[in-house]
Order: C-alpha cells, then structure tokens, then sequence
C-alpha cells in the first residue's frame, strides 16, 4: 500500500469509450443480466477491451490517482459479469422485478446451489498489474448485493443463499490476491435495500467473503449512480452503515459529496479507514482543486488524515472520459493542497 498521507483513489469505474460500447443501451438502468452493449465483434472484442483498458489506467495514472484500478471496462455492470459466470444461475432465461414506476428489469434466476468453479476477474488484474506500478486495486459486487439482485427459487434459507454468494466471492478474491491485487474491494449498494436483512446477515457474509485474505479490503457503499438516480430520488443518509465497523474490511467507501451527507456518522466507524466521496458525480463539471480541498477538510474534522482516503463519490462508468479525467485531476490536486497544509507529502 502507498504511505502518502491522503491517498487518492476511485471507487471502481472509469468511462468506456464510445467506440466500444453502444452507450444508449446503459444510459437507462445497470444490467443485472448479460447485454450486448458492445461495439466491437466478438473475435476482435478482448484486444479492443485491453486496449480501452490501458487508456483507463493511463488516465488515472495522468491525473495523479495514487491507487488505481482497471477501471471495469470490460464489464456490462459493475455486478453482471461475475453474478452471472457462477454455476446455480440460469442464464438462458432471466427473471424479471419490477419496479415500481413499473419499470421492468431482467435479473438472474438462482435454480440450483450457488459455486464459483472458475476465475472471472483473475485475467483482469492480472493485466492491470502488468500495467501499471501503482498501487492496484480490483473490485467485485459483494454477496449480499448480488443475493438481493437474482430471484431465487432453490433456496428454502435466503441467508444460505447469501453465504453461498460469499463463499464464491472468497474463492474469487484468494485467487484475486494471488494474481497482484494490493487492495481488494466489494461492491455493496444494496445494503440499503433490506436493513433488516442486511442487519442479520451482511457483516457474516462480508466477513465469509474476505476471509483469509492478507492485503487490505474494502466495502464500498452507495445510493446509485448519479446519472441514473436524481438528486431528489436520493437518500441523505445510510439505514445501514455503523453495523460495519463489525466487518473484517478495514476500510469502508462511501457516496458523500452529492447528498451532502452529515460526516459525523463516519464517527461510529472507528478505527476503519474511510473512502471518502468528495467529487459530486451528478455535476456536469469539474470540481475546482479548492473544492476538493474543502470537502476533505470537512472530513477531517470527523477522520484523522491517516485514516483518510479522498475518492469520487461512486465510479464514473456513465460519464464522459473527458470530464471523469478533470473530476479526477481536481481530486488528486486538491488532495495535494490539503497534504501540504499538513505538511505531508
């Protein structure tokens, strides 16, 4: 891991260019199931995602990110592409929730035991890795997210199905780890989604999921890309954060620029590291470096700046490169005003 005071991060996602994914075909929901968003023929399909993914990577790099990620670019959602590559899940035929605007969304059907019997991410990192010699981190939707996002009908027991997930996640992140990540990160939006649920079953299967790993681990938190979820449609507050400090991860991510959040709930997460959310990814421009500045001064009137990680507020997938680049070059220099100020380096 970096030793710089405020190291800078992203949550996950960086754009996909234009020329290699059909963008009307995201713009309206998060794929739960496989969608052929891609530009590219099928033959031709691994080299253009590699060759988009080194443009992601340099981009980070560029803008001074301290640690980096591949920046999903080959992935649909951030969840689909491993939710759907496990054994127990009916790809052929998804199920469908609807919600309620109405709106219809294809999700995986569960119809036998949940295994994870191959590598899904394991190449990913190990091209990231290859790449770059920053701090690399790689990510993967947590089990309690993809649980709530698939139908079943095999499990009498929800939460077996649960730990089932963590068991699959685990065997992804051992092998994750082995292939050079240095931070490892679970998704995990729809916490929020069932707080009583979450409450009685998501610390086991986060701690399931991370277990017997040796490099730090994340939990990253949020209420929904901004380009799909408006301002008013947005939560203010989490119905399910303090419960975290009991997990194994030692850091935790949230969403806070955007719905102002009151920081002062980042006081019952002591002693973890927080990810915290300081570009508004809903602003059509830039932050200044001041901004950023600002909002990582408010974060350390709650979180010792060593123990503090400035970040955007969820990944950029649904942005254009052109402006997630000066979103991102905003946070790197704004985390370097704040640095100096404390006379770190």
């Amino acid at each position: 891991m970096t030793h710089t005071l405020l190291p800078t991060t992203v949550v996950g996602s960086y754009p996909q260019p234009d020329w290699l994914v059909r963008r009307d075909l995201l713009s309206k929901s998060v794929p739960r199931v496989r969608v052929d968003i891609w530009r590219v023929e099928a033959p031709y399909l691994e080299q253009a995602q590699d060759d988009a993914t080194l443009l992601a990577i340099r981009d980070m790099e560029r803008a001074g990110i301290d640690i980096i990620t591949d920046g999903e670019i080959r992935r649909e959602s951030y969840s689909n592409r491993f939710a759907t590559a496990l054994e127990g899940i009916d790809t052929e035929k998804p199920g469908i929730v609807r919600a309620r605007t109405g709106h219809e969304t294809p999700v995986p059907r569960v119809t036998a035991r949940i295994k994870r019997t191959r590598a899904v991410e394991v190449r990913d990192m190990e091209f990231l890795r290859r790449n770059t010699d920053r701090v690399a981190k790689i990510t993967l939707p947590g089990p309690f997210t993809m649980a709530q996002q698939a139908i079943n009908e095999f499990y009498t027991d929800a939460d077996e199905m649960v730990m089932d997930y963590a068991a699959a996640v685990n065997a992804e992140v051992r092998d994750l780890e082995k292939a050079g990540a240095d931070v490892i990160q679970l998704d995990e939006p729809w916490l929020r989604n069932d707080p009583d649920a979450a409450k009685r079953i998501a610390v086991k299967a986060i701690n399931r999921a991370l277990e017997g790993l040796k490099v730090p681990t994340i939990v990253h938190l949020c209420f929904g890309y901004a380009a799909l979820v408006s301002g008013e449609h947005k939560s203010t507050g989490y119905s399910f954060l303090p419960e975290l400090a009991n997990c194994t991860a030692q850091q935790i991510s949230i969403e806070a620029a955007q719905p102002k959040l009151d920081l002062a709930v980042l006081k019952e997460l002591a002693p973890k590291k927080i990810l915290l959310g300081v570009l508004d990814l809903s602003s059509k421009t830039a932050e200044t470096p001041e901004d950023v500045a600002a909002r990582i001064r408010a974060g350390l009137k709650v979180v010792p700046a060593d123990r503090l990680i400035p970040a955007p507020d969820c990944g950029m997938k649904y942005m254009s490169r052109d402006l997630a680049f000066a979103k991102l070059k905003a946070l790197a220099d704004g985390a370097a005003i704040v640095r100096a100020e404390l006379g770190g380096r």
